[in-house]
């Protein structure tokens, strides 16, 4: 509906940007203490810039860490640009703060899981969703264990949890 605020969309932003200022800490002074990233994202994603001979190895997501052995680390705008190695071969990527799917900071066991954005994952997503997501379980039958699906209390209804539809 026109005129309705889209949470989700604000709260996916503000992820993207705490994401962004932690790489922007990490490109000014190095990793902090024992700081270090986990970022998988998708290499399929518009704006994603690789080597090709990288891009046929992984032709759909990659996870890079960020931690002792980088460099040319640079935040600007919506993306960001590192020059890693891969067996002893040097690879720059320029990766859009969009086509990131998880960013993980081990040390300190922080995580984001980003929503997907673009067509391509909408479609992935509409696609897995066409049948019925297995619960082919009788739902009057309060024995049957239903993935996502909390049981509360007779009268209470359920609350059913959105990890039970997120791709893993």
């Amino acid at each position: 509906m026109p005129g309705e605020i889209d949470y989700g969309q604000m709260m996916q932003r503000a992820m993207r940007g705490l994401m962004a200022e932690a790489l922007g800490v990490f490109a000014e002074n190095g990793p902090p203490g024992a700081h270090h990233f986990y970022i998988t994202f998708d290499t399929r994603h518009p704006g994603v810039d690789m080597p090709d001979w990288l891009r046929d190895r992984y032709p759909r997501e990659i996870t890079i860490v960020l931690q002792h052995e980088f460099r040319d680390l640079a935040v600007t705008g919506d993306r960001f640009t590192v020059t890693l190695s891969f067996s002893d071969r040097p690879a720059t990527m320029v990766v859009p703060l969009d086509a990131v799917k998880t960013f993980v900071d081990p040390s300190v066991e922080f995580g984001l899981r980003f929503d997907p954005i673009g067509e391509d994952e909408d479609d992935e997503i509409d696609d897995q969703m066409d049948g019925p997501p297995e619960l082919a379980v009788d739902p009057h039958d309060r024995s049957a264990a239903r993935p996502g699906v909390e049981e509360k209390p007779e009268g209470a209804g359920q609350v059913v949890s959105l990890d039970a539809f997120r791709k893993h």
